[in-house]
């Protein structure tokens, strides 16, 4: 089957995504699985344009009760359209757990463990004076982490879960996590440039 270049996915996510939180979220978690596809010897262009496409029709149809189009069966149907690996549709229909398709390969448990986490590191970024994300350290994200009110919607528990099942430490995920996102500043808009403007 054939699989998408980096570039051709990045085309959709223009195309289908204008907001700029969810450009910068699809960017972040691409980064951290990119990064454990290094970690894990795995096929790194597969992986990350998985990552990048995860949320590609949440924007259009975000209402996940929608058993025709909402995210992601849409996406999902067109990427079997176009003939892509199963192992990416796999990985974006499990990532959403209201489908109940259990996370079987490494792909689908880093994609899930990746997922949540990039927003928790993203928005303790954005408190920071210099709104730079290079300037954020673990302890500060745990800090945020513990504080249920900062950033309410995102579930820790399931965070905690997704990250267990993919066997890795939840400290060290977040480093790990923390230091993929902090290799593409820039990308994020998280170089201190919002300070400075």
């Amino acid at each position: 089957m054939p699989q998408p270049t980096r570039e051709e996915a990045w085309t959709l996510v223009q195309e289908w995504i204008q907001n700029e939180g969810l450009r910068k979220h699809v960017l972040a978690v691409e980064a951290a699985v990119r990064a454990y596809a290094r970690k894990y010897g795995a096929d790194e262009e597969l992986w990350g344009v998985t990552a990048l496409v995860h949320d590609l029709d949440y924007e259009r149809y975000p209402d996940m009760d929608d058993e025709e189009n909402g995210h992601p069966r849409t996406e999902l149907r067109l990427f079997e359209e176009w003939g892509w690996p199963d192992e990416l549709i796999h990985a974006v229909a499990a990532h959403a757990d209201h489908l109940h398709v259990a996370p079987t390969s490494l792909l689908d448990k880093t994609l899930r463990a990746c997922d949540e986490i990039t927003g928790l590191i993203i928005a303790t970024a954005y408190v920071r004076p210099s709104k730079d994300i290079r300037d954020v350290k673990l302890r500060s994200v745990k800090k945020k982490w513990k504080d249920k009110r900062f950033t309410a919607a995102i579930d820790r528990q399931e965070i905690a879960e997704n990250v267990a099942e993919l066997g890795e430490d939840l400290d060290q995920h977040i480093q790990f996590v923390l230091e993929a996102m902090q290799g593409i500043a820039p990308e994020l808009g998280l170089d201190g440039r919002l300070a400075r403007a």
